[in-house]
């Protein structure tokens, strides 16, 4: 990591610890453990303290770890409130990041849409998630939650004869109560390299 990556990541933790511990236990939310506090982020074991993450163990120094710290320092402790949905285009101050979010959070998935019809189960249980019933369009959709007042809602298309596969990736409508604009576009980036990963089809 960058120092001035590390420097990024340092002061979302410094301004997270700031916050009485009863409130950011209850804004992450997570349980408190001797100064730590444990919850699952982007589908793996998270110990979140002053000095740093880890996941799954490992400490994470790279740019997941610097999304878990900015979400640590943001976050308000208020509801999620799902619908209406929110597309990354209509964000206040978008603008700027439509194009890589595109790219990265939603047409990386056009190769792999089949292979994610078949294996979403796994997927939505790997990020505490739900496969969404009532989706507006598409052939399946689901709900991921890779932090835990996140939620990214998916609709996908499989391919035909007349159109090619699509994948739409959309937030919650309040999802900038809980983190930065660059840091939603981000975790969306993280997040679909993850359900490739998981899904063992990259």
């Amino acid at each position: 990591m960058s120092q001035n990556y590390l420097r990024i990541q340092t002061e979302y933790l410094e301004k997270a610890w700031a916050r009485p511990s009863a409130e950011l236990e209850a804004a992450l939310p997570a349980k408190l453990n001797d100064d730590r506090y444990q919850f699952r982020p982007l589908g793996e074991e998270c110990l979140l303290s002053k000095d740093g993450t880890t996941l799954s163990g490992a400490l994470a120094t790279g740019p997941e770890g610097l999304s878990i710290a900015m979400y640590a320092g943001s976050v308000l402790n208020l509801p999620v409130r799902l619908q209406p949905l929110k597309a990354f285009k209509e964000m206040p101050d978008s603008m700027p990041y439509h194009g890589a979010f595109h790219a990265n959070a939603e047409r990386i998935f056009i190769p792999h849409v089949i292979s994610l019809q078949t294996l979403q189960e796994e997927i939505v249980s790997r990020f505490s998630g739900h496969i969404n019933p009532d989706a507006p369009s598409g052939d399946f959709s689901f709900t991921l939650f890779p932090l835990p007042r996140i939620p990214l809602y998916y609709i996908f298309n499989l391919p035909d004869d007349e159109f090619p596969a699509s994948a739409t990736c959309q937030f919650a409508d309040n999802a900038i109560d809980f983190m930065p604009l660059a840091g939603l576009a981000d975790l969306a980036e993280y997040t679909a390299r993850r359900i490739i990963t998981v899904a063992g089809v990259k």
